[in-house]
């Protein structure tokens, strides 16, 4: 409730980069037929009873508890909607990054939608759970992905140790923990190889106390220039040349 008393629709916003932004990547009503093709892989997996053991390094799953999932269901409640997935092939379409992180892989529908806007980039996923990230790679592997590499094991140990692999890092998804604390690590890691032009993309920032009090807390960094919260996901950027504002827009 609070979001949407607080959100702006197009008129309010006055920043004319977060305008841009918000008229032509955000609300963006075209469509992509790279949107079918990712779209089609959904179907597939939402059809799939094949049945994964499942370790879980985050905070799990609200609704799916059980150490053995059916694919299904994983692609029913783990994957992000379309017009989520839709949203970051867009951002990642418009800011053309060469090198993305994608923290939390599950089965590879966001990868795909990152690896379908950008064909040349680097995507580097990370999947904490080895039969999952199995499933994934034989999704890459039936879209002909190239460009990704899928990195399996905990994050806490993996994400460091790849960030030092790397010059810079252009765009990153945020989507492997959904506790306080490690959100905060994850951005701080991330911050160490962010720029001007960086876009960061947090998920599910209302999805319960600690995530709020992470997103409050990414705000207010000093390093942080501005940020939109969409309610579902909130984008962070560093745009030196603007001045420190925080958008709450309708999507």
């Amino acid at each position: 409730m609070h979001y949407r008393l607080r959100a702006y629709k197009l008129h309010g916003v006055h920043s004319p980069f977060v305008f841009d932004l918000y008229h032509n990547v955000i609300h963006h009503s075209g469509h992509f037929l790279a949107y079918d093709q990712v779209e089609t892989l959904r179907d597939d997996l939402l059809q799939d009873s094949s049945q994964l053991q499942v370790t879980d390094f985050g905070a799990g799953s609200r609704s799916i508890n059980q150490k053995t999932r059916q694919v299904k269901d994983i692609a029913r409640t783990s994957a992000k909607p379309a017009k989520y997935g839709q949203l970051l092939f867009r951002l990642a379409n418009h800011f053309q990054p060469q090198t993305i992180f994608e923290l939390g892989t599950s089965l590879g529908i966001t990868t795909s939608y990152l690896a379908e806007a950008r064909k040349t980039a680097h995507i580097y996923t990370f999947e904490g759970c080895p039969n999952i990230a199995q499933t994934a790679k034989k999704n890459f592997s039936k879209l002909g992905y190239q460009n990704i590499e899928l990195i399996e094991g905990n994050l806490d140990e993996t994400l460091e140790r790849q960030l030092q692999k790397v010059e810079q890092l252009d765009l990153a998804f945020l989507d492997g923990n959904h506790r306080y604390e490690p959100t905060l690590q994850y951005f701080e890691s991330c911050l160490a190889k962010s720029h001007e032009g960086t876009v960061l993309v947090l998920d599910d920032i209302y999805w319960s106390g600690e995530m709020k009090r992470a997103w409050k807390e990414i705000k207010r960094h000093p390093k942080v220039c501005q940020t939109v919260d969409l309610y579902f996901v909130g984008l962070v950027f560093f745009r030196k040349q603007q001045p420190k504002e925080n958008f709450t827009l309708f999507y």
